[in-house]
Order: C-alpha cells, then structure tokens, then sequence
C-alpha cells in the first residue's frame, strides 16, 4: 500500500472521531438549537448524500463489467461451472456460520430486556421516517427468484437489482466465450474500459471520504447522542462480540485451513480494504480496493479475483446475517415476542436467504429486517429502534462482509490454481507452529 493510500485511510479515521466528539457536544449542550438543525438539514447531511449517491453512480457498472470480464477470463463452460458452485458453496457455510453466532449471542445476553419503556417511546416517534426508509428500498418476496431473469435489463440496471445484474452479467459473460473470439474482444475492450472509468470515479468519491465520512457521523452523534447508544449499548455489544468472532475467530481458521495463509499475514495485506469497507459502509464501493488487494496482496490471479469479488460484494454478506438475526431476536425481546426454537430457526433460514440478495450498499439490510420481522409477529416499524445506531454496525458489519470477500478468494484460488493453470504466485503457506 502506498503512503498516499495509507495517509487517506487515516485521515478518514481521524475525520470518524472527529465527528463523532463533535456531535456529541452538540447534542449534549444545544440539541434543540435551531444553528445546529440548519447545521444539519442544510449542510453536513446534503453533503453526506452526495457522498453516498457518487458512489453509487459507478457501482452498477463495475458490477457488470467486473463480473462478465471474470467469467470470460475463466473460459466458461466447466470452469465457470466448479468455481461458481465452490464459490457459492462457500458463502453458504460463512453466512451460516455468521447467524448462527448471532442468534446464540443474542439469546444468552438477551439485550432486549434492557430497554426502558420511556426511551422505546420516545425512538418510536422517529417511526414516520423508517416508514419511508421501508418504502423506498426493494421489496423482497417470493418473487425474488423470478425477478432474477429480468425481462427488462436496463430498468434493472436502474433499479440497482443486484441479483438481476448479476444474471446478466453471468450471461454475457457466458455468451462471450461462445461467439467468435475476434467479435468478441471487442466488447472486452469495451467492458475494460468500462472498469477504468468506474475505477475513476471511485477513485474521486474517495478523496472527498475524510470531509463527507465527518458530515455522516456528526451528523447521526448530534441527532442521537449518548442518551441512544447507552440505552442500546447491550444490543451493540452483542452485535460487535458475534461479529469479533467471526472477524477473529471464524476467518483465521478458514484462512489457514482452506486458503493456505498465515492469518496474521492476511490481516496485515488486507488492513487497507478493511478499513475503506468500515469507512464507507458498502461492499460495492470497496470493489475496487478489494480487487486490488487480492491480486496484489494476495496473490490471487484476476480470473478469479474477478468473477469472485463483484459476486461477494452482492452475495456473500456474513455480518449482515449476523446483525439480521441479533436485530430480529433483539426487537422481538424489547416487545415482549417469545419466538420458539422453530421460529428462530426459520430466522435463521431468512437471514442467510436475505444476506445473499443485498446490494452492497449503506443500509441495505434494514428493509429485510422489517421483512423478517413480520413474519414473525413484531411490527416492521420496530426498527426505527436501532435506526440510530445502524449506522455504526453497518461500517462494523460491512468489514466483515468484505473480509470474508478476501477469504473465499484465497479458497477458491488455492483449490482452483491446478485446474486453471493460472499464472502468479500462489497466496504464502501458513507459517509452521
């Protein structure tokens, strides 16, 4: 990693505590002050939005263009077949894992009897806007699997369907490697280019990330304060103890084991990405960097960084299924909801289901919850509860997601390396004890 590099991602941890002092003073010495709700209304959170929305203006076509360039590198037919299975196969195993270490924390801490019922009323006054935050997210029913096969691409495209994009990707991709070779590079070209730009424009959103990261937190610390975070510190330290688990526990394993690498080596080449994916809240903007990691850190070759990453970061979420399942058991104490082993077992089922249709995006699981919530007797406006405190899990949660991003591709690298017949270095062995 470069100076350069590293300096920015210090700035942006700088610029997260700054914000976060910042807006707890606020809100502790002039909450009701109406400097401090201009401050907030027509500054630091319009340019916080900017933010966000220039991120998301490159993710769809790195997307696409990553995912088909990956198929197309890996050749298709049985390849892209074995990977694809080895790599979904494996997404399985760590969002599973990730639930189950949510809901057994969750049950044995029990943080939802800890909220006094003066503060659940005054946070369900914010009910209106988690209202509209449901409204304007995708809707997730049974015709999920349906919509995956668009009939319309580009309304998919500009809906942000991940999993539609993901389909049409796969397919041109696919369809890449059955046409004739010489026709054929020329949309390579195209789809490379493609990447460049959206390269760019990543590239520029994240030198304004230390100045929008500080609007972002000063914003959510002056609206909430420290009465929130108290009143929810067990239900965040629940959160944060499942995903340190499967940070630090449940990775390393799967490192050393299935990917071949010291787990200290691994942490210390990824500390860059880990840190981009906690400052910005969003697996696809983390592509990028992520990518680059992998084939430069890692070892990984591009065949397979290439179709394994951009699938991850629409797919493979680990920490969102563990914050899914705490927030769901969570929201069904505070109400007073007993839910059965068999009903949290179908938690469980929809929180792996749910975790592997998410757009990489800020916030994208709070629209699921309410989903999983209904189905099992709570109110989906009970999440205006946690609104507060999202936005310090899911920087939390998405490191975690994409750490796990980085450990299938050293699984699937390793497993494939022979088979493929790929050029680089293989990831480094772990160290003898």
């Amino acid at each position: 990693m470069s100076s350069r590099s590293e300096s920015g991602h210090y700035k942006i941890l700088i610029s997260l505590v700054l914000g976060a002092a910042l807006g707890v003073l606020a809100n502790s010495f002039a909450p009701e002050s109406l400097l401090l709700k201009g401050l907030i209304r027509n500054f630091t959170r319009p340019l916080g939005q900017i933010f966000i929305n220039l991120l998301m203006l490159g993710i769809i076509p790195l997307v696409f263009a990553s995912l088909a360039l990956g198929v197309t590198r890996l050749g298709g037919g049985n390849n892209l077949g074995r990977i694809g299975f080895k790599t979904i196969s494996y997404f399985v195993l760590t969002t599973t894992c990730a639930a189950c270490i949510g809901l057994t924390l969750v049950n044995s801490i029990k943080p939802g009897n800890q909220i006094s019922d003066e503060q659940k009323t005054k946070l369900m006054a914010a009910k209106g806007e988690a209202d509209k935050k449901l409204q304007n997210k995708r809707e997730v029913d049974i015709n999920l699997l349906v919509n995956i096969v668009p009939s319309n691409p580009l309304k998919a495209f500009s809906d942000k369907d991940m999993l539609a994009v993901i389909f049409t990707s796969l397919l041109v991709g696919v369809a890449l490697t059955r046409i004739e070779q010489e026709r054929a590079q020329l949309i390579v070209k195209v789809l490379e280019g493609v990447n460049q730009i959206t390269d760019f424009i990543l590239g520029t959103a994240m030198k304004l990330a230390p100045y929008a990261v500080f609007c972002l937190i000063f914003t959510t610390a002056a609206e909430f304060g420290w009465e929130l975070l108290v009143a929810l510190a067990a239900f965040v330290a629940t959160v944060l103890i499942g995903l340190g688990i499967q940070l630090l526990v449940v990775f390393p394993i799967l490192v050393k084991l299935l990917g071949g690498m010291n787990p200290l080596e691994f942490f210390r080449k990824s500390r860059g990405t880990m840190i981009t994916a906690f400052s910005t809240s969003s697996s696809s903007a983390t592509l990028p960097t992520a990518m680059k990691c992998a084939e430069e850190e890692l070892g990984v070759p591009k065949a397979v960084s290439r179709f394994v990453l951009p699938l991850s970061a629409s797919m493979n979420h680990n920490g969102t299924a563990l914050f899914e399942g705490v927030t769901v058991m969570f929201l069904a104490q505070v109400f007073g909801v007993d839910l059965t082993l068999q009903q949290q077992l179908i938690v469980l089922v929809m929180c792996v289901i749910t975790a592997t249709g998410l757009a990489g995006v800020p916030g994208g699981s709070i629209p699921l919850i309410g989903l999983i919530l209904a189905q099992n007797g709570v109110q989906p406006d009970a999440i205006a509860i946690v609104l507060g405190v999202d936005r310090l899990l899911d920087m939390c949660r998405t490191m975690v997601n994409v750490t796990g991003d980085l450990t299938t591709t050293l699984y699937v690298s390793r497993s494939e390396r022979e088979n493929l017949k790929l050029e680089g270095p293989p990831p480094e062995p772990a160290e003898a004890a």
